[in-house]
């Protein structure tokens, strides 16, 4: 069971439409996919998927494939495939951070010997609690028509009654005013939040959302700096609209540190930025040991790297927030041979050995950036 070959390909997919955030606007998707092979004939597959190159975060699509074939790649081949806890730690003791690239690893190595052992992915993370998840849609045009109209399409869809709302380019009252008209437009039959990505001040995340709880938003994603953990910390505790954490959330040792602080009312875990579904679920323990709610985050990840945040997602015991596990729904193309399937607001968790899924290899190499 030694491992053969270490692949990266950068899969570069377009979007449906422009996606906007404060820090990047995404038209085109970068996948960074890892293909394992093992010479028991077995194989697994990992992502590591990131946002607008460097302006997001450290890692950018082009870093991961160079410190993954030069650095990392090497410290797996010629290793047994089963000793996943073993090589990860191989890893880390070898390379300092690059966590989006050994979250790819990890979830390769996972999802080898999950088939390896014919059992789904997630009874290696603990053991699946939920089949299905719900999955909130983002609202990114900026344009609060085209919004509302896209939401509306969602619910007849049966795709999403969960919803959104990228904001923090503009001026502050500009975002509110936006919210508060699509809110006002699709009732109370869905549940409307906001993502900052930590554009606004403190003093500016005060006054606005003080206007957001007023006008029923549900919950308020990064609205400051993730440096700013005492500013979070006074929000949280200021307003009884729920602030969740997000960019603050790199690692266990931010969840244990934001919970000591009560600087969130929810968690929005994520799979790649901590470096792996183990460390994830590490941060996911400490918010239930600590009371906060969960939400499962994404970072726009295709099917690989969503069918792996689905797999962990399954294993929480509540998910009060829901998922975002919605990247392949807005990418132009589908790198597998079956879609992940949504339907009446939900996401089904696969159910097959591994991630549970079959890579389309004709279509990645159509796609892969040469």
């Amino acid at each position: 069971m030694l491992i053969s070959r270490v692949e990266t390909l950068l899969v570069d997919v377009p979007a449906i439409r422009p996606h906007r955030l404060s820090v990047a606007t995404v038209n085109v998707q970068t996948l960074v996919l890892v293909h394992l092979v093992c010479d028991d004939g077995v194989e697994g597959w990992g992502e590591a998927t990131t946002i607008g190159g460097l302006s997001y975060g450290e890692e950018s699509p082009e870093s991961i494939k160079v410190n993954i074939d030069r650095w990392m790649a090497p410290l797996l081949v010629g290793h047994d495939a089963s000793q996943v806890a073993r090589l990860m730690a191989r890893l880390n003791r070898a390379v300092r951070g690059n966590h989006f690239a050994k979250c790819a690893l990890e979830t390769a190595l996972m999802d080898a010997q999950a088939r390896r052992l014919n059992i789904p992915l997630s009874e290696l993370l603990g053991g699946r609690l939920h089949d299905e998840l719900s999955v909130a849609w983002t609202l990114a045009s900026g344009d609060t028509e085209k919004d509302i109209t896209e939401a509306q399409s969602m619910l007849a869809l049966r795709r999403h009654r969960i919803f959104k709302l990228k904001i923090g380019s503009r001026r502050p009252e500009e975002d509110v005013a936006h919210v508060l008209a699509v809110q006002r437009e699709l009732g109370d039959s869905v549940s409307i939040r906001v993502d900052v990505n930590q554009a606004w001040s403190e003093y500016e995340a005060e006054r606005s959302i003080a206007l957001l709880e007023a006008g029923g938003i549900e919950a308020v994603e990064q609205p400051i700096d993730a440096a700013n953990r005492a500013g979070l910390a006074r929000l949280a505790q200021r307003f009884t609209i729920a602030i969740m954490a997000d960019e603050a959330l790199k690692s266990p040792l931010d969840a244990l540190d934001l919970a000591r602080g009560a600087a969130a009312d929810v968690f929005s875990v994520k799979i790649s930025p901590p470096g792996g579904l183990t460390a994830a679920r590490r941060m996911a323990d400490i918010a239930v040991l600590s009371g906060i709610a969960l939400y499962g985050g994404t970072m726009l990840e295709g099917s690989v790297g969503t069918a792996a945040s689905a797999h962990l997602f399954s294993t929480f015991p509540k998910l009060s927030f829901g998922s975002e596990l919605f990247g392949p729904l807005l990418l132009t193309e589908d790198i597998l041979r079956e879609p992940l399937v949504y339907r009446d607001f939900m996401l089904q968790v696969p159910q097959g050995a591994g991630l549970g899924i079959a890579v389309d290899e004709e279509k990645v190499a159509a796609l892969c950036r040469r």
